[in-house]
């Protein structure tokens, strides 16, 4: 699989809902800098796992739309948008944030990111 797959496949789980599967995706130095509204946020390994699972407890369903992406080499770049249904209301999808990151894959893994995200 290359990078750019490894990435498609990633957003394409639901490893952003589930600890498990997030686990198969992430390298165990796994470290993201993460600008978002509330300023910079480092997620190592286990706060990454820990995103995960707090998102699987409010949201029934989330999907991401990827509008960019692009590769070169060990890195890709990615722009999406996060839909989620929640729990109170499975069948209305909403719009949660827009996202630009980085990757950088180590052993075919997610291992370094650079993340940037907009609410709706």
């Amino acid at each position: 699989m290359t990078a750019k797959e490894l990435v498609q496949d990633f957003y394409k789980s639901d490893a952003l809902l589930d600890s498990a599967t997030m686990k198969e995706y992430l390298h165990s130095e796994a470290l993201v800098d993460w600008n978002s509204s509330k300023g910079l946020v480092q997620l190592d390994y286990d706060a990454l796992l820990n995103i995960s699972e707090e998102l699987g407890k409010a949201y029934v369903r989330s999907k991401i739309r990827i509008s960019h992406i692009i590769a070169e080499n060990d890195l890709i770049s990615v722009r999406y948008s996060h839909f989620v249904k929640t729990i109170e209301n499975p069948r209305e999808e909403m719009l949660l944030a827009h996202f630009i990151v980085i990757w950088e894959i180590k052993d075919n893994k997610l291992y370094r990111g650079y993340q940037m995200s907009q609410l709706s």
